[in-house]
């Protein structure tokens, strides 16, 4: 409690210098300027038990990541318990380390054997899985972890230059402003689909129709549930993902076991990219980066739904589109440095609004405030060096994470040496304990289970994954800021609000410019001649 009132009252615990065992506190942060502010914050992190907390961080959050189903806000919630007796700059070292390490450890289980190891890399399995069949595994790993760091550093930047103007902007949404945002959200459902419209739609409506599964998000009372109080809270998150993307790669596997060529797989082929590759990820990477830092600002967005959004982006501006979901450095490189910008993002906004930006931060804002820490517009001028420590850490972490990921990748690729048997043992295991562990729940893993049956179904029929996982996420959103609209004054409220309407019309614009935009090329190219006499005398064209 007295670290608590310190922190309110006095010189709080980031001021603290430790210098012979002697505390000497700075001057009022009224009083600070912005350079003393980043001097200070900075300044703060230059202890040994600052790096000691960063380097356990990295080594927690990169098993979590690479472990499937151990999610990083799992990880997080299990570290708050043991951090919360420790001072807070400490604490946030290892919360926040935990969380930039996860970004990076996912990526691997994600490219290797098609699991994401969070759901942050969700759409890292996209292209990252196809290009280790193709004996691209080295180049994709480096490129991963490249496209993370860039990813990571430009939303720490954000953080750090554009953090009052765009928490602002944030203030202004309302209820109408999160729909109009979500229902733009909602038209990735069918760019994620592959080209496959109607059998996109089918996927999102079903992922929509599990969003409505639990409490009535207003006035709380139980729908859908049949009586199961499992599903009381909704249907997890968690247990749906592992099932959707790593059971059924594993049921498909072992289904198509004939057709199977494990040297494919073990094949890594060249661990770093040439010019041309590293010219073709610059676009990519920064579509990602700028998607991933913006999604990573709105309330209850985060990583997940960064990567799809911005693999979708990327595959609009590129020139090989067709490559996409088939092994493309770009859609990879633009998922993950998306997912990991969207960090720095999420951080802002619950600094910013005290509203978490994502469920990481939600678990990680429990913990600010019992260290008295109180999150809001307030503290850039009262505490502008805590921001400026977040962020150091932030860079820290990321930097450090980054040497990981390139030494350790040799190593971790060796799980693919497994004899395909070994690796589905392996997978299974890890997605039962991983799904288990999140609620202590038989049911969940059993629910697991069920989605994995239900993506081999979808597999087998064509019918895409991501945008079942759209409408899970975004489908009870959309309908809490809906109705929420519709209670403080029906439409009106959406219609004559500009930010609503704006994000409406982009909506509208983003479903519509791209099937105009390929018809017209469609009518420009010139019509193939018809076979004629001269040119088929035989009749065989017939």
């Amino acid at each position: 409690m007295d670290r608590r009132r310190a922190w309110n009252q006095g010189p709080h615990p980031l001021s603290r210098r430790h210098h012979g065992g002697a505390v000497r506190p700075v001057r009022d942060r009224s009083e600070s300027s912005g350079m003393n502010a980043l001097v200070e914050g900075f300044g703060a992190l230059l202890t040994l038990q600052i790096g000691l907390c960063v380097i356990a961080g990295a080594a927690i959050g990169m098993l979590v990541g690479a472990f499937p189903g151990i999610s990083a806000t799992m990880a997080v919630a299990l570290a708050s318990a043991f951090t919360l007796t420790m001072d807070p700059l400490p604490g946030l070292a290892v919360l926040l380390t935990i969380l930039v390490a996860a970004q990076f450890g996912d990526r691997v289980p994600a490219i290797l054997i098609n699991t994401p190891g969070t759901p942050a890399s969700i759409a890292t399995t996209f292209d990252g899985y196809a290009l280790a069949r193709q004996g691209k595994a080295g180049i994709a790993l480096t490129a991963s972890a490249y496209a993370s760091a860039i990813g990571g550093l430009v939303g720490i930047a954000v953080l750090m230059v554009a953090a009052i103007p765009l928490s602002n902007l944030a203030l202004e949404f309302g209820s109408p402003e999160m729909f109009a945002l979500v229902v733009f959200g909602l038209t990735m459902m069918i760019e994620v689909s592959g080209g496959k419209i109607i059998k996109g739609m089918i996927a999102g409506l079903f992922g929509l129709a599990l969003g409505t599964i639990g409490r009535d998000p207003l006035d709380g009372s139980d729908r859908f549930t049949f009586g199961i109080d499992q599903l009381v809270e909704g249907v997890p998150f968690i247990a749906v993902i592992i099932g959707l993307f790593g059971i059924t790669e594993v049921f498909s596997q072992m289904l198509e076991r004939a057709h199977t060529h494990e040297k494919a797989v073990r094949s890594f082929g060249r661990w770093w990219p040439n010019k041309a590759e590293n010219r073709a990820m610059i676009k990519p990477v920064a579509v990602g980066s700028a998607v991933g830092t913006v999604v990573g600002i709105l309330p209850a967005a985060g990583g997940d739904i960064g990567g799809i959004v911005a693999w979708d982006q990327a595959r609009r501006v590129s020139k090989e589109p067709e490559l996409f979901g088939k092994g493309s450095l770009e859609g990879l490189t633009a998922a993950d440095s998306s997912s990991n910008a969207g960090v720095g993002g999420s951080v802002l906004t619950t600094l910013a609004l005290g509203v978490p930006g994502d469920s990481v931060m939600a678990v990680m804002l429990g913990s600010m405030i019992i260290w008295g820490i109180q999150p809001g517009p307030s503290l850039f001028s009262q505490q502008p060096d805590l921001v400026y420590s977040i962020a150091g850490i932030l860079i820290f972490a990321t930097l450090l994470t980054l040497g990981l990921s390139l030494l350790r990748m040799r190593g971790v690729a060796k799980l693919l040496e497994l004899p395909s048997r070994f690796l589905w043992v392996v997978v299974v295991t890890f997605c039962i304990v991983g799904t288990y562990a999140v609620n202590n729940s038989i049911f969940d893993v059993g629910l697991m289970l069920l989605f994995g049956v239900i993506g081999l179904l979808f597999r087998r029929f064509g019918i895409p994954a991501g945008p079942v996982v759209l409408g899970l996420i975004l489908g009870p959103l959309a309908e809490r800021n809906f109705r929420r609209s519709m209670e403080l004054g029906g439409l009106e409220t959406i219609y004559t609000s500009p930010i609503a309407v704006f994000l409406l019309i982009v909506a509208v614009l983003a479903l519509a410019v791209p099937r105009i935009r390929s018809r017209m090329k469609a009518r420009r190219r010139p019509a193939q001649p018809e076979p004629t006499q001269t040119q088929d005398p035989a009749g065989v064209g017939r």
